[in-house]
C-alpha cells in the first residue's frame, strides 16, 4: 500500500483515516486524544527541516494537511517541506461558519485584536487553552478548556470539559456565568451549539477570523480529499 501522511487531529482527518489507509500524525498537545483509525504517530517533527527529513526517509505519495484552520504553523511547514521534497500536498479544511439571521457578530483579523474588543466585559472564552495568552491582561474571563493552563489570572473561572457541548450546556454555562460576550475562532464545521445559544442570549460573538490557506490544492469535505488522494 502506498503510505499517506495525514497531519491532524480534526473529526476530518479522523474520518478520512476511517476511510483510507493512512499514517496519521497527531501534534501530541493533548494527553488523551482521541486517536484515528490506522497507524497514528504522536509528537512533532522538528520544524520545517525536521519534516523534510522525515519525508525524504519514509517517501510518501502524498501528505494531507488536514489540521485546526488556526495551525497556521504546521501547515505552513507542510508547504515548505513538500514544496522541498516534491511530495504531492492538499489541505482538508472544512467551511468556516456563516453568520445567521440573529446572530451579532464582530469579527476580527486575529487574537489580540479580539482581546481589544472585549474590554471590560466578562467574556466566555472558547478559543482553547492555548490561545489564552492576548487575553492574559482581562480580569472577567470564562476560559473552557480540555486541560487547565498554567498561568493564568486567579479572577479567571475555568471550566473544564471535552466538547462537543449541547445547547443547554451552553445556555447554562451562560446564564452561570453572567456572560456578557463570546469569543470564538471561526473553526467551521457543522454549526456550533454555542453560536446557537448566543443568538438565543442575544450575546455579541467575537469570531476571530481564519488565517490564509497557503497550499495550492484545497477541498473541504472528505470526499473530496479520497477523489484527490485517487487522482495522485
Amino acid at each position: 500500500m502506498p503510505l499517506i501522511l495525514v497531519l491532524g487531529g480534526t473529526a476530518e482527518a479522523r474520518e478520512l483515516a476511517s476511510r483510507v489507509p493512512v499514517l496519521s500524525s497527531l501534534a501530541g498537545r493533548v494527553r488523551e486524544p482521541e486517536l484515528p483509525a490506522g497507524d497514528v504517530r504522536i509528537g512533532g517533527f522538528g520544524g520545517v527541516e525536521g519534516l523534510v527529513a522525515w519525508l525524504r526517509e519514509h517517501r510518501p505519495e502524498a501528505v494531507v494537511d488536514a489540521t485546526h484552520p488556526f495551525a497556521a504553523q504546521m501547515s505552513r511547514h507542510a508547504v515548505e517541506a513538500c514544496r522541498a521534497v516534491d511530495v504531492p500536498l492538499l489541505r482538508l479544511q472544512r467551511p468556516g461558519w456563516a453568520e445567521q439571521p440573529g446572530d451579532r457578530w464582530t469579527r476580527v483579523p486575529s487574537l489580540a485584536a479580539a482581546a481589544e474588543a472585549v474590554g471590560d466585559r466578562r467574556a466566555l472564552l472558547t478559543t482553547g487553552r492555548q490561545a489564552v495568552e492576548p487575553f492574559l491582561g482581562l480580569q472577567h474571563v470564562v476560559l473552557r478548556a480540555i486541560e487547565r493552563p498554567e498561568g493564568i489570572p486567579s479572577s479567571w473561572t475555568v471550566v473544564l470539559g471535552r466538547p462537543p457541548w449541547s445547547l443547554e450546556d451552553e445556555l447554562a454555562q451562560i446564564a452561570e456565568h453572567h456572560v456578557d460576550v463570546m469569543v470564538t475562532k471561526d473553526s467551521g464545521g457543522p454549526t456550533a451549539p454555542k453560536l446557537q445559544a448566543a443568538r438565543q442570549a442575544g450575546l455579541e460573538v467575537i469570531v476571530v477570523d481564519r488565517p490564509p490557506v497557503l497550499a495550492a490544492d484545497v477541498v473541504d469535505t472528505v470526499t473530496a480529499a479520497e477523489a484527490w488522494l485517487l487522482a495522485h
